[in-house]
């Protein structure tokens, strides 16, 4: 009987390299672990195609392909390492810890970004020294990787997270905040609150307020409403409160919709015309806010945001969120509502919300 695994190792060296694509892809299929050694020697095939549908193989394979692939960190033709490093980064298996610690140092970008990605999923504590110096990388994908990995780690990152916010470096304590706010720890909330108010850049103090919303504590909601009165941080203040949904922001998040509490001055946002300035993008954030908590006493400010071209869309998706109790404040505009525009969002609603299209 034919050996379907032994012909197609036989076709990867064929000369044609639509042959040799092809019995890396069935291989694939097959998952014989006797095809890991010949499908990690196609890495280095001339041909883009043969290469990818190896890597598709080697995925496919899976456990059996780590060790090899681990090999293959240390290998000199780069283009190897990046091919093995990708494998790696989706696998993620503990067996090959130490050669993908080593491939953070590697000169290849690529392979650095992919070997922070695997050891993210590994999330050994042990790679957490390794990882650290990857937030000052020059390169931006790999530094959100370290930072993901870090984040994913969790408790035993914190320390080495925590001691990264009074970095001299910028770039290192933008990436700890990014960190520290995916880990959600209530830990981070008082030095992430610490940075929002000290820090001497502009993106660190904006990315303190992204975290703070991540972690959700109530503990940092008088902060924010401190920091909704500052231009450039205003609109992410109100998002991080609309994330923590604590209902004593409700009456804040209100006044905001009613042109209340604005700051003197309103920061123009680049690239984007002067209707989208940031008092607007405030607005928006208000309303979605708002639908976030589910505060029913926010319902008559978002049925008046209905009436704005601005806020229209994001307040009728908000009136979703309150279900049946929307219903009758909907069905009000409805009957005296004449503006077209405003009929179809009010009916598009009524419909989310389970009302049945023949009552309206």
């Amino acid at each position: 009987m034919a050996d379907a695994v032994a012909e197609q190792i036989a076709a990867l060296k064929d000369e044609d390299w639509a042959i040799r694509e092809e019995a890396a892809t069935i291989l694939g299929t097959l998952r014989d672990p006797r095809a890991v050694a010949p499908l990690v020697s196609v890495l280095r095939d001339g041909d883009r195609a043969v290469r990818d549908a190896a890597i598709g193989a080697l995925l496919a394979i899976g456990e059996p392909a780590v060790t090899p692939l681990g090999a293959c960190l240390s290998d000199p033709v780069l283009t190897v390492q990046e091919l093995a490093s990708s494998v790696l980064a989706t696998i993620g298996d503990a067996r090959v810890l130490a050669p993908l610690m080593a491939a953070l140092e590697s000169p290849d970008w690529i392979v650095r970004m992919h070997a922070a990605k695997a050891l993210g999923r590994i999330q050994e504590p042990e790679a957490v020294a390794s990882l650290v110096p990857l937030l000052q990388d020059k390169v931006k994908a790999v530094r959100e990787e370290a930072s993901t990995a870090l984040a994913a780690i969790g408790k035993a990152a914190l320390s080495s997270l925590l001691a990264a916010l009074t970095h001299a470096e910028w770039l290192v304590r933008l990436h700890a905040v990014e960190a520290l706010g995916k880990t959600r720890s209530p830990e981070a909330v008082d030095p992430l609150l610490s940075v929002l108010f000290n820090d001497p850049d502009r993106a660190v103090r904006e990315d303190a307020v992204r975290a703070l919303g991540q972690i959700g504590d109530a503990r940092a909601v008088e902060f924010l409403v401190t920091v909704m009165k500052e231009p450039g941080l205003r609109p992410l203040a109100v998002e991080a409160l609309g994330r923590i949904g604590d209902r004593r922001t409700v009456p804040v998040l209100i006044d905001v919709l009613k042109g209340m509490e604005r700051p003197e001055i309103s920061q123009p946002i680049d690239g984007c015309s002067d209707q989208w300035d940031e008092e607007r993008l405030t607005l928006g954030e208000a309303v979605r806010a708002l639908g976030a908590i589910r505060d029913e006493a926010s319902i008559p400010s978002l049925m008046k945001a209905l009436r704005y071209t601005v806020t229209r869309a994001e307040a009728a998706d908000a009136l979703t969120r309150f279900g049946s109790a929307a219903i009758a404040p909907l069905l009000a505009v409805l009957a005296r509502e004449s503006d077209d525009n405003i009929r179809y969002h009010v009916k598009e609603t009524l419909a989310r919300v389970g009302w049945r299209a023949g009552r309206i």
